[in-house]
């Protein structure tokens, strides 16, 4: 068997090198060893053979050669993703496209930015920012992460609940499917004829095309932005001071929240001026023209101090409204310097019940004896609680993950889903059972059999099989098995 997997390897990559350069393709062991994760490294896998090809037509063929022969394909960014998103499999082919990271074009009347898969989210908004545009969508790792993943997983980031997600700031996909035609999904135009395909394929985790260039909205830099810190001595009175604020009629630019820990966590790392002392923090940033900015502003730091905050201060300049975002935007590797490794989880719950939910994650904190550092987007009810643990230990690695498969069970209780922004990925898989009911999954299903019949995109990801959920239900955990929602919980 090993003697003829290798020999099928080696006709692949003899195949392969008929095409590609010859620093386009990798084979050795330890040349493979970087991508045999994404950014949850508790999940690995070396990938048979791991290609870096520079054009289109080259991945196109690429994946024509992988549809012939039946070999899987799994596309990856610059794996910042935390769902093991971009795990590769043993038997396939790894396509990374960090070579694709050329910003084509930016139209400053049309206000639109063309560019390849590979480009750093931040990357768009720098190369905006002569012509006064930006591009919104920030997630904590957009000096890093590609807007070719953030596609993949609809990504967000601390200004979503004013400015949507990837799929709101996105209007045209070049796509590569699973046997090699290359298609243009959306249009530059206000809006295309047809099913809104261009919102199907966001966050479709890389099992129904590979995208290939995107064509991003950017919007014009506001005239003013303000960011208010409130501090609370009672993570819960914090929580429900969010919906206070929305309940007001005001969408802030970005509604952020972090407990004790995580600000401690913080200010150890970046020093970005947070007091060490309170239970929670709220950071609030309303932007517009001058005017609104004054009278939002005024209305939050009255809003604030009547749910209970000990503190509201604003910040003085620019330079402190940056630092107040940087130690939010600092907050996971600060959190990683405080133990050997954390499990970060992701999942939405309504914003009424964000003080419920925190509750039960602290108990659940006591039961598995874990400490947990809540950093989230509090505005829109996307948590993600940080579970502290220690790989070296025996059975911590699992009692995180129990852990975190609590939270996620617990934010659909609550009519909230078990992904924001992060993806479903490996991870999560066993809880989209959870999450919905057999004849759901098989509708989840029959849209990927639509787009790739074979199921060689990034199989095994994001879309459980019934043997998934039957192995879910035999460890002890209620799945669903039947149409509907328990306790009113939501759509993903």
């Amino acid at each position: 068997m090993a003697e003829r997997r290798a020999a099928e390897r080696a006709a692949l990559a003899a195949e392969l090198r008929s095409f590609l350069p010859a620093d386009a393709l990798i084979e050795e062991t330890e040349a493979l060893r970087p991508y045999e994760c994404d950014g949850l490294p508790a999940y690995r896998q070396m990938p048979l053979l791991a290609v870096l090809p520079h054009t289109v037509e080259q991945v196109q063929q690429v994946v024509r050669l992988c549809h012939r022969h039946g070999v899987p394909v799994v596309a990856r960014g610059a794996a910042t993703g935390l769902s093991g998103g971009a795990l590769p499999l043993a038997d396939g082919v790894l396509l990374g496209l960090a070579r694709f990271n050329r910003i084509l074009e930016i139209d400053p009347l049309a206000r639109t930015a063309r560019v390849q898969p590979g480009v750093r989210n931040l990357a768009i908004s720098e190369a905006a920012a002569p012509h006064g545009l930006y591009y919104a969508p920030d997630p904590s790792s957009q000096i890093a992460c590609t807007i070719g993943g953030n596609v993949a997983e609809n990504a967000g980031g601390v200004h979503c609940l004013k400015y949507g997600l990837t799929v709101h700031n996105i209007l045209e996909l070049k796509l590569v499917t699973a046997d090699g035609e290359l298609l243009t999904i959306g249009s530059a135009a206000l809006d295309s004829p047809g099913y809104d395909l261009l919102a199907l394929l966001t966050g479709s985790e890389g099992m129904l095309g590979i995208v290939v260039e995107v064509l991003v909205k950017l919007l014009p830099r506001p005239q003013r932005a303000q960011v208010l810190l409130a501090a609370f001595d009672d993570v819960e009175k914090a929580a429900d001071a969010v919906g206070e604020v929305i309940a007001a009629g005001i969408v802030p630019a970005g509604l952020e929240m972090m407990d004790g820990l995580a600000i401690r966590a913080a200010e150890e790392f970046c020093a970005p001026g947070y007091p060490r002392d309170a239970a929670a923090i709220l950071l609030c940033e309303v932007d517009g023209t001058n005017e609104e900015v004054s009278e939002h502003a005024r209305r939050v730091h009255d809003l604030l101090l009547a749910a209970g905050a000990t503190e509201v201060r604003s910040a003085r300049d620019e330079a402190e409204r940056m630092r107040f975002w940087l130690g939010r935007k600092s907050a996971f590797p600060a959190v990683g310097r405080m133990s050997p490794d954390y499990y970060c989880m992701d999942g939405t719950v309504p914003r009424k019940r964000l003080g419920e939910v925190l509750r039960g994650i602290g108990r659940l904190s006591e039961q598995y004896q874990l400490a947990v550092a809540n950093v989230f987007h509090a505005g829109d009810g996307n948590l993600h609680p940080l579970i502290l643990f220690d790989a070296n230990q025996p059975g911590e690695l699992q009692r995180a993950e129990d852990f975190g498969a609590e939270i996620l069970e617990l934010s659909v209780r609550v009519g909230g889903t078990i992904t924001g922004e992060h993806g479903v990925g490996h991870e999560k898989i066993h809880q989209m059972c959870v999450q919905f009911s057999p004849p759901e999954l098989e509708q989840f299903r029959a849209l990927k059999r639509a787009f790739d019949p074979h199921g060689l995109l990034n199989p095994g990801k994001a879309i459980p099989q019934p043997k998934h959920c039957s192995e879910y239900r035999a460890l002890g955990h209620d799945v669903l098995q039947a149409p509907g929602r328990r306790d009113g919980g939501g759509g993903a």
